[in-house]
């Protein structure tokens, strides 16, 4: 079940509400069994694996608050092994297995046709994160199964983030109250991130996959910078969009959950992005695996290395294909760059600084959604050298029309730029204020009428 699809917003969205202010003391359970109910709508038989991540990681936070010394860090390293031996599995067994068959010409290991789990990476991440917390004394280990349970699995979250830790969330899981300007507020965040997602990233969807669908051999020059930016616009909004949702609906049920996004695209450096783009995963590697294996702090050498394992990673935990992990090199690269000097020349203007990062994030972009590396670096080959393209020229009315037009001005306005230039004042005159209400409900409707048309698609980091 998707939070842009008709049978959540008029069915299961409006029942989970009410029935939860209705149950009020019973709440953590009522929201538990819609989580599961929510997670099993799309995978019905894969809900009995987030079941199963959510009693392992109980029993072992229970196991690491009544244990010490070595049988603590055993138990740790076991709820650690589980954990990503599962999303290895399910993720990575077929990607492991043909990189051994391309080194030994042998098929080593059996590859098994598994279906991957909807937000497999998410909980996983968050589940990690319980027991490791736990293990530090971070937080405490909770005795009532229903808390641990709702924590991994809590709906508007549990698909594609924001990534949550425990000890974040956890006095609210115990202990929350609804007021009606939380809902008020979550309500109109929801909406906002529903018209992100609906209005803008599924029409760009559309023009990028007709420009992707082309034999990339007749792409001129034109055609791929039009198809990679309309892909960052999308991935952005399509994204943003789900978090600003996810953070809207934890308001309506009196959960706080961190922001993701802070308009990574006028970042002046790769740095920076990192620091604005999916901020729930940067820090989960930043405080789990960067800081772990010494961060900054063991010299010049170690701080590249660990940088380059971190992006690495980031790169893995998006997808089983080289393409990503070359992805995550290509950021990782620039990072280090701008460490060594780079970073001093940016800071010189702030507009070019801005130039270069959005051209850098575009080209990765490219690379992110390509089919493949070779297909991803001959698609960047016909943004950069136009002298290579053919004399084919694709029409532009063959993958725009006039409403694809006025997204990409309202995708380029919205991604801070009007936030941006608008003055202080202005902008306490529209929060709360009727005209912002009326702004609301016209995006809801004009949603609701593209839902009925069936134009919307999956969320893009669904697949994660």
């Amino acid at each position: 079940m998707v939070f842009s699809s008709d049978v959540f917003l008029l069915l299961f969205l409006p029942i989970v509400f009410v029935g939860n202010l209705l149950v009020k003391k019973y709440s953590n359970f009522f929201l538990l069994l819609a989580s599961l109910f929510f997670y099993a709508w799309g995978e019905p038989y894969l809900v009995l694996l987030l079941m199963f991540s959510i009693l392992l990681n109980w029993s072992i936070g229970l196991g690491l608050s009544k244990t010490t010394g070595t049988i603590r860090k055993i138990l740790l390293l076991s709820g650690i092994i589980c954990d990503l031996g599962i999303l290895v599995f399910y993720k990575y067994a077929g990607f492991l297995a043909e990189i051994i068959y391309a080194i030994s010409v042998k098929a080593l290991i059996p590859v098994f046709n598994t279906t991957l789990p909807i937000g497999i990476s998410f909980f996983t991440f968050q589940a990690l994160s319980y027991i490791i917390d736990v293990y530090k004394g971070d937080t405490d280990a909770s005795v009532n199964p229903v808390n641990t349970a709702l924590y991994i699995s809590f709906f508007p979250q549990l698909i594609a983030g924001p990534i949550v830790k425990y000890r974040d969330i956890n006095k609210q899981i115990e202990k929350r109250s609804i007021s009606i300007t939380d809902v008020s507020d979550g309500f109109k965040r929801f909406i906002y991130g529903l018209g992100k997602k609906v209005l803008i990233a599924n029409v760009l969807g559309m023009c990028v996959d007709t420009i992707y669908t082309y034999d990339i051999t007749i792409i001129d020059c034109r055609t791929a910078w039009i198809g990679a930016i309309a892909y960052t616009f999308q991935i952005y909004y399509d994204f943003s969009g789900y978090s600003d949702m996810a953070i809207g609906l934890g308001k309506m049920f009196g959960f706080s959950i961190p922001e993701n996004f802070r308009y990574p695209y006028l970042s002046h450096s790769i740095s920076e992005f990192w620091r604005r783009w999916h901020i729930s995963l940067g820090s989960w590697f930043k405080e789990y695996v960067y800081i772990p294996l010494g961060g900054n702090r063991k010299g010049t050498a170690r701080t590249y290395i660990n940088l380059i394992l971190i992006f690495i990673l980031t790169g893995l935990w998006h997808g089983a294909d080289m393409s990503f992990i070359i992805w995550g090199l290509f950021h990782g690269l620039f990072i280090i760059l701008e460490r060594i000097g780079l970073k001093k020349l940016l800071d010189r203007s702030k507009i070019l600084s801005v130039v270069y990062t959005f051209f850098i994030v575009n080209i990765g972009w490219v690379l992110f959604r390509a089919d493949d590396t070779l297909s991803g670096l001959t698609y960047i080959s016909k943004m950069i050298f136009p002298q290579n393209n053919p004399d084919v020229n694709i029409a532009l009315w063959n993958y725009m029309d006039n409403k694809t037009v006025f997204v990409f001005i309202c995708a380029l306005a919205g991604m801070g730029i009007i936030k941006t230039l608008t003055p202080e004042k202005i902008k306490k005159l529209w929060n709360n204020s009727v005209i912002e209400a009326v702004y609301c409900v016209c995006v809801l409707l004009l949603c609701l009428a593209s839902i009925a048309a069936d134009t919307y698609n999956p969320f893009i980091y669904f697949q994660f």
